[in-house]
């Protein structure tokens, strides 16, 4: 039987897009990793040679256990797993992970914070940052939207609904340091096709990239099938390689499933990561 590691085909053995029996105890098997590298190559990015640095937040909104006395405890939870690690985690696997703590006793919430990130970590290859918030303690969220210009009030004509970086293209003029964002982002999961939906934030310095055509890309990955994470990387690179920027970040913020939301980030190294405010659909 193949393991994850050994094949290219992420639906071989993940548990997306079949059956699946919930379990409600404490089960570090049901986590499901997915080699980087696999689609990495197919973007021509070298295993030893990242164009980048970054990470992937995941927000948690559907987490509990049982303290000593069997009583339930509720939380949120922020995971941040590294870009350059080996592995990105299958995000139903991560659901199925989480819900078999549900009927587990753990001493304390340090406890399950410690536990979560041997896990995750073992998974992912490389140490995974684990922030749990019981809601006893009243934790808060913020909404917000970036601090830049959004696109999606310019009038385009769209016809291309695959990638289609060759739209993307610069302006003469002198070099800018802007953020562009728009909510227009939508792509479906590699194995069952389900939407996902998005904002992308793109923050750059260089020759001004040419508003309509990078909207115009972004549509593009409207009936695209990739990961999420997958997705900021192929963006990434996609401007990387056409618009040729000195600086560079791309982050998306995706609307929740399952519980879980996923925010891939993604950078030269010029830019530091965003705060977790969320975006409104989120």
């Amino acid at each position: 039987m193949n393991s994850p590691n050994d094949t290219t085909d992420p639906s071989h053995a993940s548990p997306l897009g079949k059956t699946t029996e919930y379990q409600s105890h404490y089960a570090p098997t049901l986590l499901y990793p997915i080699p980087r590298q696999l689609k990495r190559s197919e973007l021509g990015i070298a295993d030893n040679a990242l164009p980048f640095v970054g990470e992937d937040l995941w927000n948690a909104y559907e987490l509990s256990w049982l303290n000593p006395r069997g009583k339930p405890v509720v939380a949120v939870g922020t995971f941040r797993v590294p870009a350059d690690s080996p592995n990105l985690i299958e995000s139903k696997s991560f659901k199925l992970y989480l819900n078999s703590l549900n009927q587990t006793c753990f001493a304390d919430a340090d406890t399950v914070t410690a536990t979560l990130a041997r896990d995750l970590s073992a998974a992912a290859g490389k140490p995974v940052d684990v922030q749990l918030e019981p809601l006893s303690q009243t934790p808060r969220a913020v909404i917000g939207i970036p601090q830049g210009v959004c696109l999606d009030d310019l009038d385009i004509v769209c016809d291309r609904y695959q990638p289609a970086p060759d739209l993307l293209t610069t302006q003469a003029g002198d070099i800018v340091d802007e953020t562009l964002y728009s909510h227009l982002l939508k792509s479906n999961c590699l194995v069952t096709g389900q939407p996902d939906w998005a904002m992308v934030v793109i923050r750059y310095r260089g020759q001004p990239i040419d508003r309509a055509g990078l909207l115009r890309y972004i549509v593009s990955f409207r009936d695209h099938n990739e990961f999420h994470e997958q997705c900021v990387e192929r963006i990434f690179t996609d401007i990387q390689k056409h618009c040729a920027p000195e600086k560079l970040a791309v982050h998306a913020r995706y609307t929740r499933r399952g519980g879980l939301d996923i925010n891939p980030f993604r950078s030269t190294g010029d830019y530091a990561a965003p705060d977790n405010t969320r975006e409104i659909r989120q």
